[in-house]
């Protein structure tokens, strides 16, 4: 399998090289990836655990999908190709959109842009990503989160400390 080959960004979030995967995270190069918050209609998030076999952060629980933008992709184009790949969710169109986080140390320095979608599951799960996934009460991960925060991987985190601060599109 060839190495996945990114694309490396300046503090502006412009493209300025591209670089295979191994050496952006082993330089610590700033770089771009999509998270994406899958909501059911009883307001419940769909939670993944991630792969033991994961190069970063495995065994921790994330957002419902999340994924590193490919060189020439983007963001949009990336939520809709992981939400699909990751939990096998097709989706006519592009996500809303929630928020822009910038490169920094708790999201591995990746600009990372936020989206929400609604879906019911059941999920195909990619077994290479993720281990499991499960849904959960918002209120139930933030009390979880504030006690065991060590469960859930750093971008993630920083999402959700974010998420708590934008009104809800749901009545739930």
């Amino acid at each position: 399998m060839n190495e996945e080959i990114f694309d490396v960004v300046n503090e502006r979030d412009e493209v300025i090289d591209h670089k295979p995967r191994r050496e952006v995270h082993r330089l610590g190069l700033l770089h771009r990836a999509i998270h994406v918050l899958v909501f059911n209609s009883y307001g419940k998030i769909f939670l993944q655990k991630r792969s033991m076999t994961k190069d970063r952060e495995p065994g921790k629980w994330d957002s419902s999908s999340s994924g590193h933008v490919d060189s020439g992709e983007e963001y949009d184009a990336c939520a809709v190709r992981e939400l699909r790949e990751e939990i096998g969710l097709i989706v006519p169109k592009t996500p809303e959109r929630l928020f822009k986080i910038d490169a920094c140390a708790e999201t591995d320095q990746e600009f990372v842009r936020v989206y929400r979608c609604e879906a019911e599951g059941p999920f195909q799960l990619h077994p290479d990503e993720i281990e499991g996934g499960e849904w959960f009460a918002p209120e139930a991960v933030t009390r979880w989160m504030n006690g065991n925060p060590g469960d859930f991987a750093g971008a993630f985190r920083l999402i959700w400390s974010k998420l708590k601060s934008i009104p809800s599109s749901s009545s739930s």
